[in-house]
């Protein structure tokens, strides 16, 4: 799973108000090199929310992104800062963990990269 979706997920249980960001457990992740595509990293840049991505980055050692998101505009100039969220949005993958959500600590699990969160019955 890569942090491009874990910015995506958030928890669905019935009566959860605050289930974003999902808390990462990482239990292996693995570095994939992908091919940079820098009008993709422009258009997906927006809808990011920056806090959960540095988090969620972190929590897998990565530190190589600010903790305030920065303008638009670096995108297109800043080719260091490209590679950087090149790097953590595409190219680091959890391939075992879980993840947690915030209010509950319900924990849906990430195996072979891929995230369960499908639901009990008792909590759709």
């Amino acid at each position: 799973m890569r942090l491009l979706t874990h910015n995506m997920l958030s928890s669905n249980i019935k009566g959860v108000t605050n289930g974003f960001p999902l808390r990462i457990e990482a239990e292996k992740v693995v570095e994939k090199q992908v091919e940079i595509n820098q009008d993709f990293l422009k258009s997906i840049f927006p809808k990011i929310e920056w806090k959960a991505f540095v988090d969620a980055s972190r929590t897998l050692g990565y530190a190589e992104l600010p903790e305030e998101a920065p303008e638009p505009s670096v995108l297109e100039s800043d080719h260091e800062f490209l590679g950087k969220f090149h790097h953590a949005l595409l190219e680091l993958h959890i391939e075992e963990g879980t993840l947690v959500c915030p209010e509950t600590g319900r924990k849906f699990p990430i195996n072979k990269g891929i995230p369960n969160m499908l639901l009990h019955e008792d909590e759709v």
